[in-house]
Parts: structure tokens; sequence; C-alpha cells
């Protein structure tokens, strides 16, 4: 049994990670039929189901930070997850737009969740931005184990989060297939965000891909 995670019901090979419980219960009931929690434990919710064309997804909150993400990833994986997609939220950096989708192509750790930059699954991710269309942005990221300062981000870098890399890195060292989308909730160091109505609505425009590239 894993240390961390506690589910209630079979969880299946394909997951949706997400960092806050509350982002994870509106994607359960945007993405799923009839959601059943997976796991309440230590207020990581999960949510397992099918999809409206009938296929098993799981989606799960993996807390804040890269160190939470990656423990809850080690417990998917001892529990059968073999695939998955972080649909997280990022500060944007000088050359990003308030509400972008970025599909993550690389990600820096900068705060020592991670040893050196680590790249996700290229057949994911292509077929991630493919599913997203002209509205997606493909390019690096950066992690901070604290909030991220996306106005100090190196060349060439297009938003800071705060666990993707962790969670890439890990992925590689299970053997799981894992890519990521984020959402620009900030730019301008925190000086404009987005409300919460098109926050929800950006999310769930990414978890509709999210859900598109795990089901082929």
């Amino acid at each position: 049994m894993p240390l961390r995670l506690r589910p209630t019901a079979p969880l299946a090979a394909d997951a949706i990670l997400v960092g806050d419980p509350g982002r994870a219960l509106l994607l359960a009931q945007e993405l799923l039929e009839q959601p059943k929690m997976s796991n309440h434990a230590r207020g990581l919710w999960g949510y397992s189901g099918r999809t409206p064309a009938g296929d098993p997804l799981t989606i799960q909150a993996t807390g804040i930070g890269g160190p939470s993400a990656a423990l809850v990833l080690g417990d998917l994986a001892e529990l059968g997850v073999r695939r998955a997609i972080r649909v997280g939220s990022c500060a944007g950096g000088p050359r990003a737009r308030l509400g972008d989708l970025l599909v993550v192509s690389e990600a820096f750790a900068e705060g020592g969740s991670a040893s050196a930059a680590a790249r996700p699954d290229p057949d994911l991710t292509g077929r991630l931005a493919e599913t997203i269309g002209e509205e997606s942005r493909v390019g690096a990221i950066a992690s901070f184990d604290f909030h991220p300062r996306a106005e100090s981000l190196p060349d060439g870098v297009l938003a800071a989060d705060m666990q993707t890399a962790a969670l890439l890195s890990r992925a590689r060292e299970l053997d799981l297939s894992l890519a990521a989308v984020l959402i620009a909730v900030e730019i301008e160091g925190g000086k404009r965000a987005l409300e919460k109505e098109e926050s929800e609505l950006r999310e769930k425009c990414a978890g509709q891909a999210a859900r598109a590239v795990l089901s082929t």
C-alpha cells in the first residue's frame, strides 16, 4: 500500500495531475461521467471514472510544490498509473500572455527538487500541442520550490511554476510517460492575474485536451 494515497476505488492507467484539490474536483465534474472519489487522504483529492467515450481516467491532486508532487507520482505508479498529463498553473514571463496554454517542452529546476533539466514524453507532448491547436504555445519553463519568480527567468524560458521539473524527473525514474500543459494565471510579477471564472474556463480547456490525448 502506498504511503500517502489511500485509494477507495480502482485507479486508471491514465491520469490527469493537478496541484489544487479544488481543480481536481472541477475537472472530475467536467471530464468524467459519474466520477467517484478515489482518494481523500492528506487532502489530496482524487477521482476516478470513465470519460464520455468510455475510457477509464483518474484525476489526482498532487499538493503544492515539487517534493509533494514527486511523492504522489510515486504512489500513483505503484497503483498502476502509466501515463499522465499535468494540468497546472504558472506565472508567465515577459514573452507570455495572460491565459496562455503553455505546453512544456523542457523544465529547468531552479529550487532544488530536480537536479537537471527534464523533458516530457515527446509523443504525449506533440499530441497535446496539436489537440490544443492555435491556442497553445510550446516552450521551456522553470520550476521553483517557492513562489515562482517569472520576472527573473533566463532567456528562452516562457514561465515559472512550482513542480513540473520534479514531476518530469520522477516520471523518468519511474518509466512513466508524462507531459504538462500550464495556464498562465498571472504575469508581470502578479500585477495582472486571471479572474476566477476565466481561470476555470482555461483549466477546463486544458483538461479537455489532456483527456483527448489520453483517450488515444
